[in-house]
């Protein structure tokens, strides 16, 4: 357990410590795993009826664990300095006797027979699972408003959406139901609904966490990431899961460094890239003051920052979705109705059943991006727009590593709004696509990049979000820069950083 000192104060209620601080209290056996469980429940309990982020509880299951947990912590057997730390994952995640719906009709009733690498991994450090999180469907939307089990909303504005797809993880973490969360980032999944919700998100290097278990929305990029409320507590849950996966053919075979070793040791001569291709129009006033904020903070902090040119960046959102919605056509093809999840059962032959069960299956936003991929994949055009696309994708790779040999960090909004309203966007897809404008870049060159709070907005009191971008393997330097910003700020942990519910 590392000996940096905590924040908040150890007197804030269970509900509201970061795992790394719940850790140490049941290290120092002044705290039980049962009794963190219990409040972290009760808490979760509250403000389920306001945010409606699970789609699947296990709290019974969790006050178990926690028992077996304490057990182990009364003979020094633990699985890891967090055993007894309760989590949650978005529906995304497979897990072995839950059900897991990927927010979509087409899989409700499905009950995995095995855990994701992910959970495997979790349950294997000691980590008590409270149960499953709402989502867009298959992954697809950026306000959790494309679930088909009903959107999950903002705790900071109830009025307002919590970001997407993993806005359910989000949600719950920012109200206090639970400490820390999985998500996954294929566009901006966990970076956008952390930037609107006021929590801290990771997309780690492609290959850094395995997906094996994490059903497929557009495989190539396709990342799973920790959502926390503390840099320090996303650097440990990563630590926790990374690392090579003989069952993912595109898992990392390389050694997985110490997150936490150095995360405290500043940013001082750090070399930190602003992009000059996202300093047009098209972000909210009230994010760009706090972002400009926070970069005179982190020259502050002793980095020196300098524009940057990425002239591919601005066909990012072009590319993905492209390349996304075309892996999407060939990875929910496998959703027909014969071998498992949901099947029409009136249709006269197996073609009707077919198409009857993924009619019926799939919402308007997932049939739009299959249409869409199978015509981009399709004879006569997949060069035209699907080659094309992966052309970008190469210019955004080559583009990065030129900017890398002159910084070491790169900077940016994570969303170019705050949260806006349930209803606003769901009309016009291509303003919503827009929400991940900063963040898509990133999947489709594969590196990491964490979003952290950087205050609020004063145009209408909700989160801003700051992403940091870091070369590939490098989450290391962005956790340490993230770091010594949130500290620096004294966000994390804060009244302040707790949303009005």
């Amino acid at each position: 357990m590392s000996g940096r000192a905590s924040t908040p104060s150890q007197e804030a209620p269970l509900q509201w410590r970061t795992a790394t601080e719940l850790a140490r209290g049941l290290e120092a056996r002044e705290l039980s795993a049962r009794d963190i469980t219990a409040a972290i429940i009760e808490q979760s309990n509250a403000v389920e009826p306001v945010v409606r982020a699970y789609l699947k509880s296990t709290h019974e299951r969790a006050l178990e664990s926690a028992v077996a947990a304490d057990e182990r912590w009364s003979r020094d057997t633990t699985l890891s300095s967090h055993d007894g730390v309760p989590l949650a994952y978005k529906d995304i995640f497979v897990t072995r006797g839950v059900a897991t719906t990927c927010g979509s009709r087409i899989l409700e009733s499905w009950i995995p027979p095995y855990d994701a690498t992910v959970v495997s991994r979790c349950e294997g450090a000691g980590l008590t699972s409270l149960g499953k999180l709402n989502l867009d469907e298959f992954a697809m939307g950026s306000s959790t408003e494309n679930s088909a089990f009903g959107p999950s909303r903002n705790p900071w504005n109830t009025d307002c959406v919590p970001g997407g797809s993993s806005g359910g993880a989000a949600a719950l973490v920012a109200a206090g139901g639970v400490p820390w969360a999985w998500g996954t980032d294929t566009g901006g999944s966990v970076r956008q609904p952390a930037s609107l919700c006021g929590i801290v998100g990771v997309k780690p290097t492609y290959g850094r966490v395995s997906r094996y278990g994490l059903i497929a929305f557009a495989s190539s990029l396709d990342q799973a990431g920790p959502m926390a409320r503390s840099v320090e507590d996303a650097a440990a849950l990563l630590q926790m899961a990374a690392g090579h996966d003989p069952m993912d053919a595109t898992s990392i075979p390389r050694e997985v460094p110490d997150y936490l070793e150095g995360i405290d040791e500043g940013i001082s001569g750090m070399r930190i890239g602003i992009v000059k291709e996202f300093e047009g129009g098209g972000t909210q006033p009230g994010v760009r003051s706090k972002v400009e904020d926070a970069y005179r903070r982190l020259e502050k902090l002793g980095a020196s920052l300098e524009e940057i040119s990425l002239p591919s960046f601005e066909h990012g959102i072009s590319a993905y979705y492209l390349i996304a919605p075309a892996e999407a056509s060939s990875n929910l093809a496998r959703y027909d109705g014969v071998r498992y999840g949901y099947r029409q059962a009136d249709a006269a032959d197996i073609v009707a059943m077919s198409s009857r069960t993924r009619a019926e299956g799939f919402g308007d936003e997932v049939k739009r991006r299959v249409m869409l991929g199978t015509y981009a994949l399709s004879a006569g055009y997949y060069e035209a727009y699907y080659g094309k696309a992966q052309k970008v994708r190469t210019l955004i790779i080559e583009d990065l590593e030129r900017a890398y040999s002159s910084v070491d960090l790169i900077v940016s909004p994570t969303s170019p709004t705050t949260a806006f309203k349930l209803g606003e966007r769901t009309s016009n897809p291509l303003e919503m696509y827009l929400s991940d404008i900063f963040t898509v870049p990133v999947n489709l060159a594969g590196n990491a990049a964490i979003s952290v709070p950087c205050g609020l907005s004063l145009d209408d009191g909700l989160p801003v979000g700051l992403q940091l971008i870091a070369p590939a393997l490098d989450e290391k330097t962005m956790f340490r820069a993230a770091y010594a910003f949130e500290k620096d700020l004294g966000w994390a942990g804060t009244a302040e950083s707790r949303p009005p519910l």
